[in-house]
């Protein structure tokens, strides 16, 4: 691969998106955006400024239908004209010979990524509230979405979502764990053993979170990004993870703070009441799906610590203190799981 950014063909992928884009002003300029930790995500600008943004795997070893950037790129072309707000794909190439992966190229969404406590610092207090009123509807107008209508209801199973999820993670589990942690093991032992009856379907997009979401300056979400993850089961799996992330004072966020504490964001429980009245749906299983998140997201971070055991020169800088958050998170786990009843 020619010298450059990791993980890019510089030359190749210039001639590919010309073939794509059409009316590029060379030269265009390429810069690795984003945290890093999942798949890799590049700034496109040319000469005049216009930008698009380019997606592919991680470098390194990656784990079995992890990190499937075809499926990613087929679910926003299904998702770009429903009124979910995605960036419009452009192409995707799906010839390794090009740049060692696949790839895709999409629309740069306009807006601002709140990636942390300093960045909804910046923001007022109104524009907070807005802020969480409009990552409220946008995820019920989600949930609404006709799977068949766009072409995705062979997605994934509609039914048995949750059961699902936890052989998915455990197996991933198995493959990248680095040591024991008897708390992982207990946990999805209780979820197991505490299965919801699954209710209805839809689109869940699983990694549904602030900083997977652009903002204009009135605090609403123009873009949802990031559907690495996504599948078809139940919608209130989306909730339980947005909640696991939506840090309040005092809590452990081993995964950052986006300062979803600060005067004006809603609190968990305005959330939560604010998505049972936007989408009409039961949320008392809620608990259960917040216990599965906080789960799900130590198996993730396992695998991405794995892979930078595996991989040292392609792991990201933050990478020591992967291993370390795991256990923050399957204790957050087991917590949680006691505060639902199903420990």
């Amino acid at each position: 691969m020619i010298a450059g950014l990791p993980g890019l063909d510089e030359p190749r992928v210039t001639d590919w998106i010309d073939a794509v884009v059409g009316d590029v002003v060379h030269p265009l300029r390429f810069a690795r955006i984003g945290r890093g930790q999942s798949n890799i995500t590049y700034r496109v600008t040319d000469a005049t400024g216009r930008r698009w943004v380019l997606r592919r795997p991680p470098l390194g070893v990656l784990l079995p239908s992890a990190h499937d950037v075809v499926r990613e790129y087929r679910i926003l072309a299904a998702l770009c004209d429903t009124g979910c707000p995605v960036p419009r794909p452009l192409g995707q190439c799906t010839d390794p010979e090009v740049t060692g992966a696949p790839f895709y190229l999409m629309d740069h969404a306009s807006g601002e990524v709140i990636a942390d406590r300093a960045a909804a610092a910046r923001l007022s207090e109104r524009t907070r509230t807005a802020i969480g009123g409009s990552v409220v509807r946008v995820l019920a107008d989600l949930h609404r979405v006709d799977v068949d209508s766009v072409g995705l209801g062979d997605l994934a199973r509609r039914d048995g979502y949750a059961a699902r999820q936890l052989r998915r993670w455990r197996g991933q589990w198995e493959a990248s764990k680095t040591r024991e942690i008897e708390a992982v093991e207990r946990v999805a032992d209780a979820l197991e053993a505490a299965l919801p009856e699954q209710h209805d379907s839809g689109i869940v997009h699983g990694d549904y979170k602030l900083d997977n979401l652009m903002v204009d300056g009135s605090g609403t979400v123009t873009a949802v990004l990031d559907w690495e993850l996504c599948t078809l089961g139940d919608p209130l799996a989306d909730v339980g993870l947005l909640l696991a992330y939506w840090t309040r004072d005092g809590d452990d966020a081993p995964l950052g703070d986006r300062g979803t504490s600060l005067a004006g964001f809603p609190s968990r429980e305005e959330l939560v009441e604010a998505y049972a009245a936007e989408s009409g749906r039961d949320v008392a299983a809620l608990s259960f799906y917040r216990t599965l998140a906080y789960w799900k997201l130590a198996v993730i971070v396992q695998g991405v610590y794995r892979r930078a055991v595996d991989s040292p020169a392609s792991s990201g800088p933050d990478a020591a203190a992967l291993e370390p958050a795991v256990a923050r998170l399957s204790t957050l786990a087991e917590s949680s799981a006691r505060g639902a009843g199903i420990a």
